[in-house]
């Protein structure tokens, strides 16, 4: 049997990065400004700190691909803090005064700079992270899962549906997780994969991984 990460073979593009990022825009966009305080589904993090957060992991890999000769063993050092001590320590923070449509337009903001360097940066780059020093098409991909699980994370505090396209899951699963479910649809098996659920004879993962070194 086929599995869910071999449905769609071939790299995560740009043009991934930007669906995704449109799509989660597009998801939360209507999010009323009195529900970001919820809790982001089964996130300690509110949903205002999630969507910085992920806004923070877009700008990131962004930053990652940036010098022309990167470093395989440490991440550019932008500075990290954190506003609260239970919340996610970032570089990208936005003015609570600016409301959901200020936070979206940040997320919008980071999500074109990784798409820009995914589409510009050559193909032979690799530059270190955690998870294996990764090539443009791998922090795409890497942008991609943290763009769809953080909004299904915020959606479902939020109480707003949200079901990204199977193509665009699978071409993520089989780039970042090469032992993705075979007898899954790719959007759940991209949940399962990430911890988020489970799925018919398989629990819930406690603990997680994906694989950012280019495969094959």
């Amino acid at each position: 049997m086929t599995s869910a990460a071999e449905r769609a073979p071939g790299p995560v593009t740009a043009d991934d990065v930007d669906l995704a990022v449109r799509l989660s825009v597009a998801a939360l966009r209507d999010a009323p400004d009195g529900g970001w305080d919820a809790p982001a589904g089964t996130l300690s993090w509110t949903c205002w700190q999630t969507a910085e957060h992920l806004a923070d992991d877009l700008f990131a890999y962004a930053l990652q691909l940036g010098p022309r000769a990167p470093s395989l063993t440490t991440i550019v050092p932008a500075s990290w803090h954190r506003v609260t001590p239970d919340g996610p320590a970032s570089t990208i923070f936005v003015d609570r005064g600016e409301g959901g449509a200020g936070l979206l337009q940040v997320l919008e903001a980071c999500g074109a700079l990784l798409t820009s360097m995914v589409r510009t940066t050559s193909p032979g780059l690799r530059s270190h992270h955690v998870f294996g020093a990764a090539d443009p098409a791998g922090f795409g991909a890497m942008g991609v899962v943290e763009t769809l699980v953080h909004t299904h994370d915020i959606a479902t505090g939020l109480g707003i549906p949200f079901e990204p396209p199977a193509d665009l899951c699978a071409r993520t699963l089989h780039r970042l997780f090469p032992d993705a479910p075979a007898d899954a649809e790719p959007w759940p098996a991209l949940l399962w994969s990430t911890g988020r659920a489970a799925l018919p004879g398989r629990e819930r993962l406690t603990s997680w991984r994906w694989y950012g070194e280019p495969r094959g």
